[in-house]
């Protein structure tokens, strides 16, 4: 069975849950195991279990003014502190910071993270943006990927994941 449709892609709805009994879960001290039960949810799923149990989420969710360089037609967000306070992603020579109204379809590491124009600032209207969005939230937020093929799996080689 393939978890891909007919034109080649991804299909998170025909990808089995994983069973958990399959996988050897001894650990030594020191590691970790990371499980995913949601592994086949869209992103569409999680915004509408979020709607449904009305679950509080932070302000980084949703819209707001920021600001942002465009950075090969991606947006990327500039002055962002680290937990060590140092900034990443600041302006490259050229580039003008502008104020734009986005959101984050996903958040996680910052320094490969863009945002998106949008006006979503509450669940409601992220789920209606989300249902008729044509680009994924991957596709439209990862700026690491932008940067070659093969980055997400070099991330993967460096202990990223």
């Amino acid at each position: 069975m393939s978890f891909r449709d007919e034109f080649g892609q991804w299909d998170p709805k025909n990808q089995r849950p994983e069973l958990w009994n399959l996988y050897n879960a001894r650990s030594h001290k020191g590691e970790n195991i990371r499980a995913f039960p949601i592994s086949n949810w869209t992103e569409m799923d999680v915004w509408q279990y979020i709607e449904r149990e009305q679950l509080e989420l932070p302000s980084i969710y949703f819209a707001h003014k920021r600001p942002v360089v465009i950075r090969q037609g991606a947006i990327v967000p500039v002055n962002v502190p680290l937990m060590s306070g140092e900034l990443t992603n600041l302006p490259k020579p050229g580039e003008e910071i502008v104020d734009l109204q986005v959101r984050f379809r996903t958040v996680g590491d910052i320094s490969c993270t863009a945002p998106v124009e949008s006006d979503a600032d509450n669940v409601a209207k992220i789920v209606l943006e989300t249902a008729t969005t044509t680009i994924t939230e991957r596709g439209a937020t990862r700026l690491d990927d932008q940067t070659s093929e093969a980055s997400m799996e070099q991330r993967k080689k460096e202990g990223y994941f």
